[in-house]
């Protein structure tokens, strides 16, 4: 088993939580400012290496010190980095995240490199060739995870549909995650796309700005009906809602100890992921998901506090997850 990790790469600096927004002028303290890895891409990898899974790596930074920091942090064994691209003369993405007590999250970022991040020929060999981790050539389960799409100008082309297409034709499952950025005509780059995706993953805000459509269950329909095989939309504190060709479901959420839902998401496809390569069924993949999810926001760090192997199964356990048919 293998994933294929591509999309955004971030440095994100993060504040513990604060009482309130700074005036004009005024200083707030924080109990502490930490320097995380970030990015789609890279935390999906970092949290599927930390599970166990071999998975490469593809992605653009630049050539300064925070662009190192993320090279560094994810040259770890696990991982396979050879698709990292650097761009000279340019910073990597970089995102500020300013936590308040009792509120939602705030970002203030820069885009940086993963702009000019496309799909070479040599990724495309790779998923041709389906080279895997020596350890893993016995088994033909592979996964390719686009994510942070929108923020990657360089694939909002037909290229990237080609190599999805080229994707699935060799045996890979397809998942698209995105994040949304600025007012864009986000239905008109993401239509052409969905076709070739066999797991398409937003939350239920960025599905609604895409869609218009307020309601989760309009938005799925509009998601399906333009070719994605199967939708999750997360919600939060209400969960996952799944819709497919052949079954719709609701699961809630566990138990944790919130501090910052930065990586949530990303944590969530990590375990989401994990669970698949293993060949379980997607009921399963979600409590895995959720279960990873539920992990991450114990801290400000979008992976510092992920669980690993051992912990994620003892956890499942001790815990159980609701799921109700819709």
């Amino acid at each position: 088993m293998t994933c294929l990790c591509c999309g955004i790469l971030f440095a994100d600096i993060a504040c513990m939580p604060i009482s309130h927004l700074p005036d004009e002028g005024e200083l707030v303290t924080t109990d502490k400012i930490e320097l995380n890895l970030g990015g789609c891409a890279s935390n999906v990898a970092f949290d599927l290496a930390r599970l166990g899974v071999p998975v490469t790596l593809a992605g653009g930074v630049g050539d300064d010190a925070l662009s190192e920091f993320i090279v560094r942090t994810v040259s770890i064994p696990g991982i396979n980095t050879q698709f990292l691209k650097q761009f000279h003369g340019h910073c990597p993405g970089t995102a500020m995240h300013i936590n308040v007590y009792d509120q939602d999250r705030r970002f203030i970022c820069t885009v940086g490199a993963n702009d000019l991040f496309v799909f070479n020929d040599d990724i495309f060999r790779y998923v041709e060739e389906c080279r895997n981790f020596p350890q893993n050539q016995n088994s033909d389960r592979k996964i390719l995870y686009l994510g942070g799409f929108f923020m990657l100008r360089g694939l909002e082309n037909e290229r990237t549909v080609q190599f999805l297409d080229t994707a699935r034709k060799h045996g890979w499952t397809t998942i698209l995650d995105v994040v949304l950025n600025g007012h864009r005509p986000y239905w008109e780059i993401l239509e052409p796309i969905l076709p070739y995706v066999d797991i398409f993953m937003p939350n239920e805000h960025e599905g609604e700005k895409i869609t218009n459509f307020r309601d989760p269950y309009d938005q799925a329909k509009m998601f399906l009906d333009a070719g994605a095989e199967t939708v999750l939309i997360t919600q939060g504190e209400g969960g996952t809602l799944c819709f497919g060709a052949e079954e719709q479901f609701r699961a809630g959420i566990y138990p944790t100890d919130y501090v910052s839902g930065s990586g949530a998401g990303d944590a969530f496809c990590a375990g989401l992921i994990a669970a698949l390569l293993e060949g379980h069924n997607l009921h399963d993949a979600i409590r895995w998901g959720s279960a990873v999810g539920a992990s991450c926001v114990r801290g400000v760090s979008t992976t510092g506090t992920v669980f690993n192997r051992e912990e994620l199964l003892a956890f499942l356990n001790e815990h159980s997850l609701v799921v109700e048919n819709i």
